[in-house]
């Protein structure tokens, strides 16, 4: 007896054999086929403003499990994370933790997430900041605004302060992550940097700077006064919103 007689449904996870990902709608149900097909056209119709999160994530979980009507797991997805942003930005042991979610369904997630963040940078990287503000915040949003921890950048400035680098400095917990101040302050010397702008996280989505933010925020300024470079802004990044340590009065 062949191995798929003895086992006629094996391809219950979302890891597929090399043959399946070469010929994806081989054996598969006419129904999950038709399904597939008219899904894809409407999308290349009628673009993906007018679909709903879960035919989305449909359409990326195609390509990772070829055989099986994933509208369930799309479903379980949203249930658990909330929307497409979310799942997408979701950690790879959270994701994992959804039965049915392997390496492949990781993969297709993860690659959308990198080139939505990708296509976020290219709008803001070498470019004015003060003209791009709007660009600048989508940016901070689309790569911070999901994530589970916080994690702490730094956004190098020219003279003309158009944006030469932006770099994570560090990763934290849920509610704090550790910042060196004279590091920050000598990286932006290594660059040649003029000026800079902070930018962090709350996981908790609420953007209302703690004490310990505005001493580390103080405590950088201090530092970039010393030599020579302008702290320009803080943003903390909530789910929906951004505060402004400028706007605000904190700087």
């Amino acid at each position: 007896m062949s191995h798929f007689a003895e086992h006629p449904s094996p391809y219950l996870l979302d890891e597929a054999p090399e043959a399946l990902v070469a010929s994806p709608n081989a054996g598969q149900p006419s129904y999950i086929k038709d399904h597939r097909q008219r899904l894809r056209s409407r999308f290349r119709q009628g673009g993906a403003e007018p679909m709903p999160d879960y035919e989305l994530l449909e359409l990326l979980l195609f390509r990772a499990i070829p055989r099986r009507d994933v509208k369930p797991l799309a479903r379980a997805l949203l249930d658990r994370f909330g929307d497409f942003n979310r799942v997408i930005s979701a950690s790879d042991t959270r994701l994992k933790d959804i039965d049915g979610v392997g390496e492949a369904v990781v993969t297709e997630l993860k690659i959308v997430e990198a080139a939505a963040q990708r296509l976020a940078r290219a709008k803001v990287m070498q470019r004015h900041v003060v003209s791009s503000w709007d660009a600048l915040l989508d940016y901070c949003h689309t790569t911070m605004a999901h994530r589970e921890t916080e994690e702490f950048r730094v956004l190098y400035l020219d003279r003309k302060n158009v944006l030469i680098a932006d770099e994570a400095q560090g990763k934290g917990t849920v509610d704090h992550v550790p910042v060196y101040p004279r590091e920050v302050a000598k990286r932006a010397l290594e660059l040649n940097a003029s000026a800079m702008i902070l930018v962090h996280n709350h996981p908790s989505g609420d953007p209302t700077p703690s004490g310990a933010d505005i001493d580390m925020t103080n405590q950088i300024a201090a530092a970039c006064g010393a030599l020579g470079l302008t702290l320009h802004d803080h943003l903390i990044i909530g789910k929906s919103a951004e505060l402004s340590f400028r706007a605000e009065g904190y700087l």
